[in-house]
């Protein structure tokens, strides 16, 4: 940590009045278009309804963090046995080599503490990352209208943008979209993954990424027409390792805590290590495994108050998540 950038713990949410109707809302458009598409692929998440493939591993939390990053999960040194879900993030079950946004959650075993949820002892610590380094949309509101408006096809979608951003607005802003939909990546052994959005790390916040280690290997041709086979085939061959980082608030301009569209500029800290051993998911235990994680919970709420989730994204997602596992069956 440079000497002149200190952490703060003077952060705020700040809560809309009309939250809680809103949130309840998004809920229930979310749980009707997760029942749309279970009719046509069967039963699953709204997003990330993709698993690309599963593995198991642990995380190795390492000695001597800072002050900020010495909280929680993180307060003192420890290996904890974790679950990795590997995804596309929409709402179909698309081919890998269409343009999507990938995600890589963590579901983190034999925590100690309260839950986030306020409903007793933790059951896990969860991290939900993705392959953007920002949420592609200022606030919860912007995001879901625009879901909603995609779920209905492109059509529909252009109409919404249009009505939303002007007939000249509109076309650019889906041109942005497309973009950052179909920002190049590599494959999940060999990408940086990033929350987007923020979580406590108790008095501090802070935002988390998953950078790969080089020994991972370098991007191979042809891996996005599978990136399940790219990953399960490193797997086979040797142990796979990220290191994970935190990156802590500092003040308001620079970090701010309600728009998950403006990029941190506080630099990241290596606190854990996430190691996956060799394994073959093609085999019972490997299938078993991924049968295990697809009916799991991966949830930013699934966690220990000391990482709170925060910010308008994660406090909607609180509600959206909680309806979407239950329109599943995974509750």
């Amino acid at each position: 940590m440079a000497k002149n950038l200190t952490p703060s713990i003077q952060w705020q949410e700040h809560v809309a009045p009309d939250e809680a109707e809103r949130f309840a809302s998004y809920g229930q458009q979310f749980v009707a278009i997760q029942a749309r598409k279970s009719k046509k692929y069967g039963n699953g998440r709204a997003l990330h309804r993709k698993q690309i493939t599963a593995a198991k591993g642990s995380l190795e939390v390492l000695a001597d963090l800072p002050d900020f990053a010495r909280q929680g999960l993180f307060a003192k040194p420890g290996t904890f046995d974790t679950w990795v879900r590997l995804s596309n993030g929409g709402l179909d079950r698309a081919a890998d080599h269409m343009p999507d946004i990938r995600g890589f959650a963590l579901h983190v075993l034999g925590v100690k503490g309260d839950s986030a949820l306020g409903n007793g002892p933790a059951v896990s610590q969860d991290f939900t990352l993705i392959n953007q380094e920002v949420f592609g949309f200022p606030s919860s509101a912007d995001f879901v209208d625009f879901v909603v408006a995609a779920s209905m096809g492109m059509g529909k979608l252009l109409k919404f943008l249009v009505k939303r951003y002007g007939f000249l607005g509109g076309p650019l802003r889906l041109v942005s979209m497309v973009r950052t939909m179909g920002k190049s990546f590599s494959g999940f052994a060999t990408e940086i993954m990033y929350s987007a959005a923020p979580i406590a790390c108790g008095p501090y916040a802070v935002r988390v990424r998953l950078v790969p280690s080089a020994n991972n290997g370098v991007p191979r041709p042809g891996a996005k027409q599978d990136w399940g086979a790219d990953f399960s085939a490193r797997l086979l061959e040797k142990e796979l390792q990220w290191d994970l980082q935190l990156q802590p608030y500092l003040d308001d301009k620079a970090t701010p805590i309600e728009d998950a569209s403006v990029n941190w500029s506080s630099p990241y800290t290596t606190v854990a290590r996430l190691r996956l051993p060799r394994q073959d998911n093609a085999s019972p235990d490997g299938q078993a495994v991924a049968t295990k994680v697809e009916q799991a919970v991966f949830d930013p709420w699934q966690a220990l108050s000391a990482h709170r989730p925060l910010g308008d994204v994660q406090r909607a997602r609180k509600v959206v998540y909680f309806e979407s596992q239950k329109g599943r069956g995974a509750v």
